[in-house]
């Protein structure tokens, strides 16, 4: 996720790099024009808004004479779980190589670093502002000493994608010598087995699990994920498409979505389908424009969107249940209030900015202030 022009990946590990298939680092002149993983960041971020204001909003309004549309909301936004994050975690894996393959641990341990501390702050300022602005708001939130511990480790919050990023780079250092295929065969492995239900269900702790292997592909493989980006065609787009709606209708059908490695193929599917419709968008540049512009900011968006959704969800519960009537509203609604959501985040980090409170998106740099004052 990003911090003002910087990305998620940034955090991860610089700007954009890769390894060549000879294992070099491709031209500066070649990372340069590379725009299609901020596409990609700014369509999961959208994605992963929307999912939380659909499930922690809109499916909960008293709708009236709706035909189904907030029902179909539900069920639309649950079809792009393996998506988004999966997808998100390959272009962060990218954006890390420079760190985690690099000679020296340095890099690394700063990156992790940043992760962690921007996580374990986060939780809290979190814990204590949904407590203040929507006290009944369905989303997990620490009520005592014990449960924040337990949500800092183990049981991750909606915030999770920041611890699982600095864990990845961790284990991306420590596997760099074993092979890529053997690795992503093991990743595969242990995806499987969080996805089928068989670890013990703490927060978000499977998903901290499941979506390695997504991490490591990129990782490892990101001359391959760069050359299918670059040979996207409309054609392939389509296909892979139509070949992920229907392997979800097939998984629906026969209720296989933990069986043992479903998710995690699903997931696959869905990424290459991802990369291929996001590389497609990139050349539009009226609609690729906005969103890599949303893909650079991706972390204020991230960790502030809950604050003010909370916000609005008790401000809008607290409307005439008649408002709540007809398609066309329920249609609608979500999409205006992801809009509201992002616009607020957007906002807050430009007036934390303004504030001077830029370490609320780099910890890292209240350790830099400290150093400097204590040279005055």
């Amino acid at each position: 996720m990003t911090a003002g022009s910087g990305t998620a990946a940034s955090s991860a590990g610089g700007a954009p790099a890769g390894t060549t298939k000879a294992g070099t680092m491709p031209p500066a002149a070649a990372r340069a024009r590379e725009r299609w993983p901020d596409v990609i960041k700014g369509v999961c971020i959208i994605l992963v808004v929307m999912w939380h204001v659909v499930v922690k909003h809109s499916s909960d309004l008293p709708w009236e004479d709706a035909a189904g549309v907030p029902e179909m909301w539900t069920v639309v936004s649950a079809q792009l779980l393996p998506l988004r994050m999966p997808l998100f975690f390959v272009v962060s894996g990218m954006f890390a190589a420079s760190a985690v393959l690099a000679p020296t641990r340095a890099r690394l341990a700063t990156r992790a670093l940043r992760l962690a501390l921007l996580y374990l702050l986060w939780v809290v300022i979190q814990t204590f502002a949904l407590a203040a602005a929507g006290p009944d708001f369905d989303t997990a939130r620490a009520t005592d000493a014990w449960s924040l511990l337990l949500q800092l480790t183990v049981s991750p919050t909606n915030l999770w994608y920041l611890l699982a990023l600095a864990l990845y780079l961790l284990v991306g250092r420590v596997t760099r010598r074993i092979p890529a295929v053997l690795l992503l065969a093991l990743g595969f492995v242990v995806s499987a087995v969080a996805a089928a239900g068989m670890l013990p269900d703490s927060g978000n702790l499977w998903q901290v699990v499941q979506n390695v292997v997504f991490f490591l592909a990129g990782l490892r493989l990101p001359g391959l994920v760069r050359r299918f980006a670059a040979r996207a065609s409309w054609a392939t787009a389509a296909g892979l498409g139509v070949l992920y709606a229907a392997s979800l209708v097939v998984v629906s059908l026969l209720g296989a979505r933990q069986w043992f490695g479903v998710w995690t193929l699903l997931s696959a599917l869905a990424v290459v389908a991802g990369i291929s419709a996001c590389a497609l968008i990139d050349r539009w540049e009226p609609l690729a424009a906005p969103l890599r512009w949303i893909g650079r900011r991706t972390l204020p968006i991230y960790v502030i969107h809950m604050i003010p959704l909370a916000l609005l969800d008790r401000m809008l519960r607290g409307v005439e249940p008649w408002v709540y009537r007809g398609p066309v509203l329920a249609m609608i609604e979500p999409l205006l209030i992801t809009a509201l959501v992002i616009a607020a985040s957007l906002g807050a980090h430009a007036l934390l900015r303004r504030m001077r409170a830029e370490a609320l998106f780099d910890p890292l740099l209240l350790g830099r202030f400290g150093r400097r004052a204590a040279r005055v």
